[in-house]
């Protein structure tokens, strides 16, 4: 890393130390920028990203989807496209020097906002990719983020600023060299566009059942052509997606509501409870009751 880099990360360390007052996930002042602190190294977790630019300023951190593995570092920056369904891991922090990141939230609009301002249309009638990948920063891009950041400390500037710094920060990825990805899930033409509306359908919908021809239909796909541009870009089948999705609202719902398994289950689209523990238990390592009990102690 540059050494004007090297400073800028350090402005960033020190406006996240300031204004995150304990471990967790913190919502600043600025709209859809989130900043991140643990003090201790963690167990694997799950969540689901959604669209973001993601960046560890201090630490380190493994992301998980499916299979892939994205190991990033505050000299990289991290993309997810779509909503994904992933496991995220702490592997570098201590009291004394925490994990500390970043997260920037975006729209769709967004990107189109940028697009129709700008020369990076480009063609993007290319093969489905990874909805997820990490790159490495640039000194204008890093630049864009700590006036981003700054802004927490001159609160009266951030609703003339903040649309603008984010919209740069934006233009500064669009431009990276995995740039095409990102213009590719709001272009017509684009199989990435095709696959983010099922994403969409059935992140609104994953309580329901589906069939494959139905999630091929609003793609405007062929099933086989279908199936292989959703587990490209995803990295899992269509079925494994909504499942994943379905148990994570389960857990949210089991950890902040006061309902029980079964009625869980049946709310986030399970006819079965018994089959709704089973996957349960393989995903989180443990059967419900013992999953929450163990989370909130």
């Amino acid at each position: 890393m540059s050494g004007t880099n090297m400073t800028k990360q350090q402005e960033l360390t020190a406006i996240i130390e300031r204004y995150t007052t304990g471990d967790g996930v913190h919502h600043t002042a600025v709209p859809s920028l989130y900043f991140m602190r643990r003090s201790t190294t963690t167990e694997p977790s799950h969540g689901v990203y959604k669209p973001s630019f993601c960046m560890i300023v201090q630490g380190g951190k493994e992301v998980w989807l499916a299979q892939d593995r994205y190991i990033y570092s505050p000299a990289d920056y991290l993309v997810a496209s779509v909503h994904l369904p992933v496991s995220t891991q702490i592997t570098e922090a201590t009291p004394e020097m925490p994990y500390l990141g970043l997260k920037l939230e975006f729209t769709p609009s967004q990107i189109i906002e940028v697009l129709q301002q700008s020369e990076l249309l480009g063609d993007v009638r290319v093969n489905s990719k990874r909805a997820m990948y990490v790159s490495h920063i640039e000194t204008s891009l890093l630049d864009a983020v700590v006036r981003l950041a700054r802004l927490l400390d001159t609160p009266n500037e951030i609703p003339v600023l903040a649309p603008i710094f984010t919209k740069e920060i934006l233009f500064r990825v669009l431009q990276g060299e995995n740039g095409d990805m990102l213009r590719g899930i709001v272009m017509e033409e684009s199989a990435l566009n095709q696959i983010r509306d099922v994403i969409e359908h059935i992140v609104n919908h994953y309580e329901h059942s589906f069939r494959i021809e139905e999630l091929a239909e609003i793609a405007n796909m062929s099933v086989s052509s279908f199936h292989r541009h959703f587990k490209e870009v995803t990295a899992m089948s269509p079925i494994q997606y909504q499942k994943q999705m379905r148990l994570q609202e389960a857990r949210r719902l089991l950890l902040t509501e006061s309902l029980d398994a079964s009625d869980v289950a049946f709310r986030v689209g399970y006819e079965s409870t018994s089959q709704f523990s089973r996957e349960y238990s393989r995903m989180f390592g443990f059967p419900p009751r013992q999953d929450i009990k163990r989370l909130k102690a």
